[in-house]
């Protein structure tokens, strides 16, 4: 006779092979099981009348180990909004043949840790040491940072910006802003307008193209020039002020600029009249 044994399975209403074995036991022998398949029809479910030996249904998946995924370089952004004005207490050539700066600040030390990037000046700079008692850090400058900003030419007791690198968390209520200096203006002329302040800036031309009027900018392109205003309350907490005509200013222009003319050059294989690939 046929022995069966059912198992369901919850498949609803559709038809499914059924696996099962059959042996007989008139000799009083059992032979080995045969599997066979059947088909049935059932109006709720389906089930297996028995498990077969081997069955794909029931047998174990082996586990994959999943590679690990090596972490992307992160890189600093800033917003260009100015957290504390601090004073250079040291600047020169450092002991490993470098070129260091030591700055006296205290809100930007908070939660900082070696490697941390800072914005001076509006140029990004790596901490290499900080001191929370004597609330002070230190940044190395790069060749490449001396010929490109104005940070060389400044001395102790020089006031510079500061502003610590966006956390996920943290507000954008300014730019996108990388750190990464253009180039450097020559501060042309102040003329104050009410408790506002108009400061007019002199630049290389390949620098003044990606710079176009919004707000409180203004551009001469006859003159090489743009002029920008600051309210009372920046002119109380950022170093421009504290400037004068003559002196040089370090300038970021908009990445996305430069990413549209490369985009734009590369598409139609040119570019306007005096506009060059950025580099």
């Amino acid at each position: 006779m046929a022995i069966s044994s059912p198992i369901f399975c919850g498949s609803l209403g559709r038809t499914r092979p059924l696996f099962f074995r059959e042996h007989s036991s008139a000799s009083g022998s059992i032979p080995p099981p045969v599997i066979s398949i059947g088909v049935r029809r059932l109006p709720f479910f389906t089930y297996l009348r028995s498990v077969p030996p081997i069955s794909p249904l029931f047998n174990p998946r082996p586990r994959r180990s999943i590679p690990a995924i090596a972490a992307a370089p992160v890189r600093s952004l800033f917003t260009g909004i100015v957290e504390e004005v601090g004073k250079i207490e040291q600047l020169g050539p450092s002991a490993d043949g470098g070129f260091e700066m030591t700055i006296a600040a205290s809100t930007v030390l908070g939660g900082a840790s070696l490697g941390d990037s800072i914005s001076v000046n509006g140029t990004c700079l790596t901490v290499t040491r900080f001191d929370h008692q004597a609330s002070n850090f230190s940044v190395g400058l790069s060749p490449e940072t001396l010929r490109k900003t104005s940070l060389g030419e400044l001395g102790v007791n020089s006031p510079v910006n500061l502003e610590r690198a966006l956390r996920p968390d943290s507000r954008m209520g300014g730019h996108f802003v990388q750190g990464h200096i253009d180039g450097t203006g020559e501060i042309v002329s102040f003329e104050p307008e009410g408790d506002s302040l108009w400061v007019k800036v002199r630049t290389a031309s390949d620098l003044l193209r990606y710079v176009v009027p919004k707000g409180f900018i203004a551009v001469y392109d006859e003159e090489n020039c743009f002029d920008f205003m600051l309210v009372a309350y920046t002119q109380q907490n950022v170093v421009i002020p504290l400037k004068k005509v003559g002196d040089k200013v370090n300038l970021e222009v908009d990445i996305l600029g430069k990413y549209v003319e490369r985009i734009l050059k590369a598409g139609f294989g040119y570019a306007p009249a005096g506009v060059h690939s950025p580099p």
